[in-house]
């Protein structure tokens, strides 16, 4: 089940069990495998969400993220030459104004991300709200702060964690994080809305077959909807796609 928005409180500690620290080594471990399979040949990575804070759960993913566009080809010889096979891939496009990222899903767990043309801003910024750490940062076993689902913003402790509502507390989440408090309020506004409306639905989702490539969709998708290619020619993709 999804979580909700909660309600506002002033702030509490949540100390975390054994299991609970298991889980999140275990989680940590298998991120760190792929991400240093990437790295050797020279792709950068990170995680975020809950993975990036510590607070998992059984049912968490593994969600990595490369920051930069990069070919797919490379991204995907790199994760055939390290042994990993494919599940499912694809492409997604919030709105018609939102970045176009390309999804690799190794199992249901774990999937790769990466974007069709560069990250801008608040779209940069949204993995940094939820929490974000690279490979260095798992294996010292760092995790940092960012905000949950229910608009929690989760500061690590030794014990766990403590958290309050960054509702009514903008100006410092922001601080804390690290983010515009614009990008603060942005993520209120859309998780808000998902509680009260439910999912809107995604712009552009189309799962590609083995013989299609990332760029090609892309490619195709542009060719019919003069949105993508405004999108395309203002992120400087010009012809490149």
């Amino acid at each position: 089940m999804a979580k909700k928005v909660a309600r506002g409180y002033e702030m509490r500690e949540v100390a975390y069990s054994e299991g609970k620290w298991n889980t999140l080594r275990a989680l940590r471990h298998k991120a760190i495998t792929v991400m240093e399979s990437l790295g050797s040949r020279g792709i950068d990575s990170i995680v975020h969400g809950s993975l990036a804070r510590g607070d998992v759960s059984a049912r968490s993913d593994i969600d990595i993220l490369i920051p930069q566009p990069i070919l797919s080809l490379n991204l995907e010889s790199a994760l055939s030459g390290a042994g990993y096979s494919v599940a499912k891939r694809e492409v997604t496009q919030a709105t018609p104004l939102h970045v176009v990222k390309g999804i690799i899903h190794i199992s249901e767990e774990l999937k790769v991300t990466f974007p069709l043309m560069p990250l801008r801003g608040r779209e940069r910024d949204f993995y940094r709200f939820g929490g974000e750490t690279d490979l260095e940062g798992l294996k010292a076993g760092r995790r940092v702060p960012g905000v949950d689902k229910r608009l929690m913003l989760i500061i690590p402790t030794a014990a766990g964690h403590v958290e309050f509502s960054v509702l009514d507390n903008v100006v410092e989440a922001a601080r804390i994080i690290g983010v515009k408090v614009e990008t603060i309020m942005e993520r209120v506004r859309v998780l808000k809305r998902r509680d009260e409306v439910g999912r809107t639905g995604i712009y552009w989702k189309e799962e590609l077959s083995e013989s299609e490539s990332f760029e090609g969709a892309l490619k195709e998708r542009s060719s019919k909807d003069p949105s993508l290619r405004r999108l395309l020619q203002r992120r400087g993709c010009g012809l490149k796609y």
